[in-house]
C-alpha cells in the first residue's frame, strides 16, 4: 500500500512565520517581544503608472516592506515579477532581518517589487517605471533609513536610475542611497561574486566541521544563474569534481567532472548548459538526488520538500537560493544526517558586500577587490561558527540555530531600544 506524504503550506509568509515561532520557542522569548518581532514594522503599497512607448499610461502595482530596523536601517532587494504580491514581499523582509543579524551586520530587513513581467517592456519603459517607483518609496528609503539593492529581474542599472532619481530630487548625490550599483557610481568591487562567494566560504568550513576534503568533493548545483554558475567556478577552484549543473531547460551529468567555465561559455553561445559536451542530460528533479557530496540549490525556492527529501543523497546542502529548503525538508534532512546550510547563512555574501558597499560609500574611500574578499570570509566563517555553536546548544539543525542567533541579536535590541514614546 502506497503511504500518501501530508501536504505542505508553501506561503512564504506563513514558512518565515514558522521558522521564527520555532526559534522564539526555543529561547523562551515572552509574549510581548514575539508580538513585536513576528509582525512587519511597516508595509507600502504604490500606484505606478507609466507612459509606455505607444503613448498609453499603464499603472503597476509596487510594494516596500520594511519589517524591522532594531538593529539598523531596513536592507533588501527590489524584485520585478509577475508574481510579486504583498505576502511575499513580508516574507522576503523577514527573511532579510534574520540574515542580517545572522551575519552580524548592522542592518534589519525590508524588501520591496513591482508586480510586472519585465522582459515585456523597453528600456525606455522599464527607467520610467523605476524612476516612478523610486518617487513612489522615496519618503521611506534612505542611506540611514532603507536601503535597496537589486533582486530578481533588477540589476545595477536599475540601482543607478533609482540613485539619479532620488539625488534629483535631493539637490546632492545620495551614493549611499541602495546598493548594488555600477563601480562608476559608487559600487564596490567583489559584489558580483559575493553570494557565491559568501557559499564558497561556509562549504568549506562545513567540510572541515564533517571531515570531507574538498578537493576531489563532488559536487551538484541546481541553477546555474549569477550564484549558481560562480559557486561551481570557485568550488572547482578548490579542488571540487562539479558532475551537475542544470538551468530552467534541463541539467547535465557526468560522473567524471567538467569545467564549470567552459559549460557556462557554452550557454552562453546556445542559451542553455543542455548539451554541453560529453554529459548526460538530466532533469532539475533528478539532479537534486544524484550521489554527491555537496548540493548547492541555486534556484528558485521550495526545491527540496517533502516529496523528495527522503531522496537527498548529499552530505552537504548549501543553499545558494532563498527558501530552497521546506520546513518539512529541513525535519528529514536532519533525521538523516545531512547537513543543512541554511540560506540565510549560506547566501549571506551579498548582503554583506552590500554592507561593505555602503560602508565604502559613506566614507568615500573604496577597497581592493583582495580588501573585499578578506572582509566576507572573516564575516562569513564567523557566522558559520556562531550559527553551528547555537545549533550544537539546542540540540537542532543548522536553520533554527541561525534563527535563534537571529532572533536573540533583533530581540536584544529591541528590548535596549525600548518603546518610543
Amino acid at each position: 500500500m502506497t503511504s500518501v506524504r501530508p501536504q505542505e503550506n508553501l506561503n512564504p509568509s506563513d514558512i518565515a512565520r514558522e521558522q521564527f515561532n520555532i526559534a522564539a520557542d526555543l529561547l523562551k522569548l515572552d509574549e510581548s517581544m514575539r508580538a513585536i518581532l513576528s509582525v512587519p514594522k511597516r508595509q507600502l503599497l504604490v500606484s505606478i503608472p507609466v507612459k509606455m512607448d505607444n503613448g498609453i499610461v499603464k499603472v503597476f502595482e509596487g510594494f516596500r516592506v520594511q519589517y524591522n530596523v532594531a538593529r539598523g536601517p531596513a536592507k533588501g532587494g527590489i524584485r520585478y515579477h509577475p508574481d510579486v504580491n504583498l505576502d511575499e514581499v513580508k516574507a522576503l523582509a523577514a527573511w532579510m532581518t534574520w540574515k542580517c543579524a545572522t551575519v552580524g551586520i548592522p542592518y534589519g530587513g525590508g524588501k520591496g517589487g513591482i508586480r510586472v513581467d519585465p522582459h515585456t517592456m523597453s528600456q525606455g519603459e522599464l527607467e520610467r517605471m523605476t524612476r516612478r517607483y523610486a518617487v513612489e518609496i522615496a519618503p521611506i528609503i534612505g542611506a540611514h533609513i532603507d536601503i535597496p539593492a537589486p533582486d530578481v529581474y533588477t540589476n545595477e542599472q536599475t540601482m543607478a536610475w533609482i540613485m539619479d532619481t532620488i539625488s534629483m530630487m535631493s539637490g546632492g548625490v545620495q551614493l549611499g542611497i541602495v546598493t548594488g550599483k555600477p563601480i562608476s557610481l559608487g559600487g564596490s568591487l567583489g559584489r558580483a561574486e559575493a553570494t557565491a562567494r559568501g557559499c564558497q566560504f561556509t562549504i568549506r568550513e562545513a567540510c572541515k566541521v564533517l571531515g570531507i576534503n574538498l578537493n576531489g568533493a563532488r559536487v551538484a548545483v541546481q541553477g546555474f544563474g549569477n550564484a549558481g554558475s560562480i559557486a561551481a567556478r570557485l568550488l572547482h577552484e578548490d579542488g571540487a569534481k562539479i558532475i551537475a549543473v542544470s538551468d530552467t531547460k534541463g541539467g547535465i551529468f557526468n560522473p567524471n567532472g567538467f569545467d564549470p567555465a567552459a559549460v557556462l561559455k557554452f550557454k552562453e553561445e546556445t542559451g542553455s548548459v543542455v548539451g554541453f559536451k560529453d554529459t548526460d542530460r538530466i532533469t532539475n528533479a533528478d539532479l537534486l538526488t544524484l550521489d554527491c557530496d555537496i548540493l548547492v540549490p541555486a534556484a528558485l525556492e521550495n526545491q527540496i520538500n517533502l516529496d523528495n527529501a527522503h531522496l537527498i543523497k548529499a552530505r552537504i546542502v548549501a543553499e545558494a537560493a532563498n527558501g530552497p529548503v521546506t520546513p518539512g525538508a529541513d525535519r528529514v534532512l536532519f533525521e538523516k544526517g545531512i547537513f543543512d546550510i541554511p540560506d540565510i547563512l549560506a547566501n549571506a555574501g551579498g548582503v554583506t558586500v552590500s554592507y561593505f558597499e555602503w560602508v565604502q560609500d559613506q566614507y568615500g574611500f573604496f577597497w581592493t577587490d583582495k580588501e573585499v574578499n578578506q572582509y566576507l570570509e572573516k564575516t562569513m566563517v564567523k557566522a558559520f561558527h556562531e550559527v553551528y555553536e547555537k545549533a550544537k546548544q539546542f540540540k537542532v539543525h543548522l536553520r533554527t540555530g541561525a534563527y535563534c542567533l537571529a532572533v536573540e541579536r533583533v530581540a536584544e535590541a529591541t528590548r535596549v531600544r525600548g518603546i518610543f514614546p
